[in-house]
């Protein structure tokens, strides 16, 4: 049997990294970084850490204390609360008041920062998808939803409609777009598609068998374009459903492919 090039070459001065999540078998950042890694020549590797959230500090204690760690990933349901636990946040991070990866410092610290809306965005430009004056209908305001929220204001999304289960939490995200981006409308919205032309899921609704379609599609016009972040199943019934409509779909895988090069530069790798 052939041995993975990547395993092959761990080392004791191989770089680790960690993507703590709960669950972790929707996860495969860790395969599209390691892949990134070795074409670059980086000598650093990937794993998957199931963390429960009772366990977050914990995991992160340890962390400061693992010495060949260069960072981690954070994912569901992670990237807020992981804040608490670091001693700082990037400028854009802060902003947006959530997390995807997070740099371990020789002395221990732990520095967070946020590449999920750059790489959402940049996914949507690599298949054609131009954001700018577009009418945008989020569903989800959690750590991945603020990201992409705030990214695609900055690309010049004409309005934003957050819906999202919690009201509180899609006003906050709404006030807190307009005021970094008072070009950007903002409103709560149902989740009914009718007069957007860019839907985007940001929520887990999807990964799990039998999961009912996050937002009403009867009334989305063929023209638009609809995305999810989910990466487990690669097409989910959202986007299935948007296929069958004649939409243009982007897979969430969409949004780590160029997240990789990111990372290296956070991390110094």
């Amino acid at each position: 049997m052939a041995t993975d090039p990547i395993l092959k070459r761990v080392t004791g001065r191989t770089k680790v990294m960690f993507i703590l999540g709960d669950p972790v078998a929707h996860i495969i950042g860790t395969a599209i970084l390691n892949e990134d890694f070795f074409r670059h020549g980086v000598d650093a590797t990937v794993s998957p850490l199931h963390v429960a959230p009772a366990d977050l500090g914990t995991v992160l204690g340890a962390i400061r204390a693992m010495r060949n760690v260069a960072g981690f990933g954070v994912t569901i349901p992670h990237k807020i609360e992981v804040i608490r636990h670091l001693d700082g946040t990037t400028p854009r991070a802060t902003g947006i008041g959530a997390v995807n990866f997070v740099r371990r410092n020789p002395d221990g610290t732990l520095l967070g920062d946020n590449v999920d809306g750059i790489g959402f965005v940049a996914g949507l430009s690599r298949n054609e998808v131009e954001v700018a004056g577009r009418r945008v209908l989020q569903i989800g305001a959690g750590g991945a939803g603020r990201a992409i929220a705030f990214a695609l204001a900055e690309a010049g999304a004409s309005h934003i409609a957050f819906a999202n289960r919690t009201a509180g939490k899609a006003r906050a995200l709404a006030e807190a777009v307009t005021a970094a981006y008072p070009g950007c409308g903002t409103s709560l919205s149902a989740p009914d598609t009718a007069g957007f032309d860019l839907v985007v899921n940001t929520t887990s609704v999807g990964m799990q068998e039998g999961d009912a379609l996050p937002a009403d599609l009867s009334r989305l016009g063929a023209s638009a374009v609809v995305a999810d972040v989910i990466m487990a199943p690669e097409t989910t019934p959202l986007l299935a459903e948007a296929a069958r409509r004649g939409c243009h779909i982007i897979r969430g895988k969409e949004m780590l492919l160029d997240q990789p090069r990111l990372v290296r530069e956070f991390l110094s790798l």
